[in-house]
């Protein structure tokens, strides 16, 4: 076990900062001032773009959705993050756990894995997919719900129909797999995956459903490059809701386990120590 940092921040987090923030805590993990450092968070409405996304073929925003689009450095093609999904973004030395980012986007998926077993979920791997999957059969509440039915008229209609695309893991090289051989309606995606390391320090992360509306992942994008798959959360597989923060503890929890990490939770609210950020200043005014 090697010691880490836990800062765990509460509230909703615009997407900059917490951008901010991670690089400016990988540059200090890079120069060993500070140990490795997990970040959990909720953020606010926000559509980003990984470095293989087309924008003209995955963006698609409905008539009146006032949302921020971001660009960003992270592998994988586009994504939707918002209240109700856990955010995690792991800032890691991976010279202290294997230089190999591929095992660590597997340790990513292991770590998802063992949250949603604490909560009696059955996470999958499906080869070829970056993030984690449910194939058992869904909940009675799920079966219109997990592909994202919006409730604007002016949105599109839902599509039900199997995956016809195919996503390509955050990591060059993955295998993939035809999309017929996903079934038509039993795959549910539950978290993306994608991340960036400049000399071996990682950033960005995972997202995992909590509790919200799937909606935005097909009606506002074609999220992860996936066209009509299906996306679903922990409170619509479990049948009754569930808050992040109630998922929180169990993340950390898998997350430690996983990377070996002791984690020492620091006070969000003010600072930890660490040199001034926009999202410091917005805890430091509630």
């Amino acid at each position: 076990m090697s010691g880490a940092y836990l800062f765990d921040l509460p509230g909703l987090t615009p997407y900059r900062e917490a951008l901010a923030l991670q690089r400016s805590l990988a540059g200090a993990v890079s120069q060993r001032a500070i140990p490795d450092t997990v970040i959990l968070l909720e953020h606010e409405p926000v559509v980003t773009l990984g470095r293989r996304a087309d924008e003209d073929a995955e963006l698609h925003l409905p008539d009146g959705i006032d949302v921020e689009v971001v660009e960003t450095d992270r592998g994988g093609k586009s994504t939707y993050h918002g209240p109700g999904q856990l955010v995690c973004y792991p800032i890691l030395d991976l010279n202290r756990h294997g230089r190999d980012l591929k095992k660590y986007v597997r340790d990513l998926e292991e770590a998802i894995i063992r949250t949603l077993a604490r909560f009696e979920l059955d996470g999958e791997r499906i080869d070829g997919l970056t993030g984690v999957w449910l194939t058992t059969p869904a909940g009675p509440d799920t079966s219109l719900a997990s592909v994202g039915v919006w409730d604007s008229a002016r949105a599109r209609p839902a599509r039900q129909s199997e995956v016809q695309r195919r996503e390509r893991s955050a990591e060059p090289g993955s295998a993939r797999r035809e999309p017929s051989a996903l079934g038509g309606g039993g795959p549910r995606k539950i978290a993306s995956i994608g991340v960036h390391a400049s000399r071996w320090v990682t950033t960005h992360g995972y997202a995992l459903n909590v509790d919200l509306d799937p909606a935005p992942f097909t009606q506002w994008i074609t999220a992860c490059g996936l066209e009509d798959a299906q996306f679903t959360t922990i409170a619509r597989e479990l049948g009754s809701p569930l808050s992040v923060d109630d998922a929180r503890p169990a993340a950390a929890e898998a997350i430690a386990e996983v990377f070996g990490l002791e984690l020492e939770a620091l006070p969000a609210d003010e600072g930890a120590g660490f040199w001034p950020q926009p999202v410091h200043d917005r805890l430091a005014a509630r």
